[in-house]
């Protein structure tokens, strides 16, 4: 089977008072999900699954018209601060040179307060993912997810410890050729319409 893992469009920095936070695309990020379905739509797409989260559903609203699927929203999927109250776009806490980035990168997650248990989100992660494989055999499966969660699959086909090592592109796709037997293989990383 083939996963197609793809990170969803870019998204704006929201702080919430109120409860979780769960930021919409914005312009340049539903244009970029529009373009992910046009550069996907020769391809064969058996089946989308989706985080639960606003950014992925949106980026998987234009793939799943143009090849007429219903998104599975698989909850599993969810980026690592799913329930944090703030959201910040990478390329703020690089530009700002947020603490946060360092600890996040150098696997320091205790000090992000909130945040998941690094182990369980791997382990759910990895799960989800291979049970959308075993589920699906033979097909072509879209993922439209997040960073973090497309980091610990990626890294646990190649065998890297760390959780976060390298950055998707926004509405980039990264390729897992799946065998019968379980053989995983990664077959290309952050492919991009730019």
């Amino acid at each position: 089977m083939h996963l197609l893992l793809i990170r969803h469009g870019e998204t704006t920095r929201v702080d919430s008072e109120t409860g979780i936070a769960d930021p919409p695309l914005t312009d340049n990020g539903r244009d970029q999900a529009r373009r992910l379905a046009e550069w996907l739509k020769d391809e064969r797409l058996d089946h989308i699954v989706v985080s639960p989260l606003r950014r992925a559903r949106e980026t998987a609203a234009p793939l799943a018209d143009r090849f007429g699927l219903e998104p599975e929203v698989i909850t599993k999927l969810a980026e690592f601060d799913a329930e944090a109250s703030s959201y910040i776009p990478m390329e703020e806490l690089r530009a700002t040179r947020d603490p946060r980035l360092n600890a996040m990168t150098e696997g320091r997650w205790e000090e992000l307060g909130s945040m998941v248990e690094p182990e369980a989100f791997r382990s759910d992660i990895i799960g989800a993912l291979d049970g959308v494989a075993a589920a699906h055999p033979g097909q072509r499966v879209a993922v439209v997810c997040h960073g973090a969660v497309i980091n610990v699959y990626l890294g646990d086909v190649i065998g890297t410890p760390r959780l976060l090592w390298f950055e998707p592109r926004y509405a980039s796709v990264s390729r897992v050729l799946i065998s019968r037997d379980g053989i995983r293989s990664v077959e290309s990383v952050n492919e991009s319409t730019r």
